[in-house]
């Protein structure tokens, strides 16, 4: 029991780069959901891809179809619960930085479609590349007001109308 209290209090007391990088709650939850989604789609598609007499439409299912299950371990673990090491994979993907996220997930859904272009790839991986898009702009960070953006360049107007003076004073 006390081996257990002390993993909570260790997960607890390192909290997850998606929440340093100010990630809001609805936004958090909105890449869960289309990551789930996405591995819908994906496992849907992969099947259908699987039905066909040519090996590259195969290959790009099988492909779709592992990418839904590591779509689902990474987003949702408790819809792997019968596998015993999805939620230590869950921690170390929540850990990830939001722009390593992106990379790995966008990654996985263009290599079906380079395998084989055809529309249910295109269509089966949309939502998985969108997920990577979503953490992707989380990476970017927060937009910054108006206000702040006139100052900065206020400040920057300023300091090159210094440059322009001294230089001016230093030619007479």
């Amino acid at each position: 029991m006390s081996s257990s209290g002390g993993a909570a209090a260790a997960s607890v007391s390192s909290a997850p780069p998606a929440q340093e990088e100010g990630m809001t709650w609805w936004y958090r939850w909105l890449c869960r959901l289309s990551g789930v989604l996405g591995a819908f789609s994906c496992a849907i598609s992969g099947l259908f891809n699987c039905v066909s007499i040519h090996p590259l439409n195969i290959a790009a299912g099988v492909w779709m179809i592992t990418n839904a299950f590591i779509l689902l371990l990474c987003e949702a673990p408790f819809c792997c619960q019968f596998i015993e090491f999805a939620n230590t994979v869950a921690a170390k993907v929540d850990r990830l930085r939001s722009w390593q996220k992106a990379v790995f997930y966008c990654g996985m859904a263009v290599v079906p479609i380079i395998i084989s272009l055809t529309l249910t790839t295109l269509l089966g991986n949309a939502i998985a590349f969108a997920t990577g898009v979503l953490y992707g702009l989380s990476a970017l960070g927060k937009k910054g007001d108006a206000i702040s953006y006139a100052r900065i360049q206020q400040q920057k107007q300023q300091a090159d109308e210094e440059k322009l003076a001294e230089t001016l004073e230093g030619e007479l």
